[in-house]
């Protein structure tokens, strides 16, 4: 543990830095309208295991994952555009081969041309931080990954924080508490690569032995079971609709514009600051930056030579600029996003 303990003394500083760029436009994630999970949410998945363990007052719910199965719970609409949001604690300890994943999706409407919108947490050794990574899908496009992997500027197994995702007809956004971390702006290039299709809002967790962890070295120790990733303060805000209702339709129109008349629907000069800092020292990969699988960058790509020139060839980082330690790139099934600007 005390690589764990230098490792967050080293980052907590940085995260006061951080703080203090978007403390001034932090008001869009201090009055959001939380909602209760049995009003929004159905479970997916280990309830009749006992791994679905929903709070007295619908405020919160606990998935757990042990030898037998994992958890999992959906949005019980599916959403034209959106913001989703949850406060979440991962799992503590060791957490090799764990995935906890908070996303948007709709392959079980669309198998072969589903979009889709990514967080994904993965567990490490025991003494070693959780890493995450992004990503984003349109139209079945699994075969052209948009993911980027970070690390974080503080331990999630300790207390929760906000992670949210924005997605709007021009742009998505991934937050974490009042940070923008990455932003992909829509354009004409991208076509059918951009989600344009309803999606549901999923939660799970559950083994992933055979990618999450240094590319499948470490799995699972169900020693430790059962591992809990706990949710709470539930944000869910979108035109519902029914994608397989062809006739009337809602009409979106005044939900879309209010969502994107959100504050958090602008990625203020202050925010994009904090987020060029945090891609700066967080961010261990990106396919933007990956000329080996895109010797030309996707259409979405903003390409920052400060960010550049960190990355080889193979969107690895040349040198690490925090404490933690190298790890091999992950090998796994697809699905993710990304953006640069090339302001300062």
């Amino acid at each position: 543990m005390d690589f764990l303990n230098l490792y967050f003394k080293t980052t907590n500083i940085f995260f006061i830095f951080l703080f203090s760029l978007v403390l001034s436009s932090n008001a869009a994630f201090s009055n959001l309208s939380t909602v209760n999970f049995d009003d929004v949410y159905s479970p997916l998945f280990g309830e009749a295991n006992g791994n679905l363990l929903r709070s007295p007052s619908g405020s919160s719910v606990r998935l757990l994952l042990d030898r037998f199965t994992g958890a999992g719970f959906v949005s019980s609409k599916m959403y034209n555009h959106g913001f989703y949001s949850a406060n979440i604690k991962l799992p503590a300890d060791y957490t090799a081969g764990i995935c906890v994943a908070f996303y948007t999706s709709n392959a079980d409407v669309f198998e072969k041309r589903h979009d889709e919108l990514d967080f994904e947490f993965l567990g490490n050794i025991q003494g070693k931080p959780w890493r995450f990574q992004t990503n984003l899908y349109g139209n079945g496009s699994i075969n052209r990954g948009r993911e980027e992997r970070y690390t974080l500027w503080f331990d999630p197994t300790k207390q929760f924080h906000r992670y949210s995702i924005l997605w709007t007809q021009t742009n998505v956004i991934f937050y974490i508490d009042d940070v923008p971390i990455r932003e992909v702006i829509r354009n004409e290039e991208m076509g059918l690569d951009y989600p344009s299709k309803p999606m549901s809002l999923y939660a799970t967790i559950w083994d992933a032995s055979t990618w999450a962890t240094s590319g499948g070295k470490y799995k699972a120790n169900y020693k430790y079971a059962p591992f809990v990733a706990e949710f709470k303060d539930f944000v869910q805000e979108g035109c519902p609709v029914d994608p397989i209702q062809e006739f009337p339709q809602p009409d979106c129109t005044d939900i879309d514009f209010q969502l994107e008349a959100n504050d958090y629907a602008v990625v203020t000069p202050r925010r994009r600051a904090a987020m060029h800092k945090f891609r700066e020292r967080y961010m261990y990969y990106s396919y933007c930056y990956d000329t080996w699988r895109y010797p030309v960058p996707p259409p979405e790509c903003v390409i920052r030579p400060a960010e550049q020139q960190r990355f080889h060839e193979g969107g690895r980082l040349k040198f690490r600029s925090n404490p933690g330690p190298r790890k091999r790139r992950t090998r796994r099934r697809s699905r993710n996003p990304v953006t640069t600007d090339t302001s300062a």
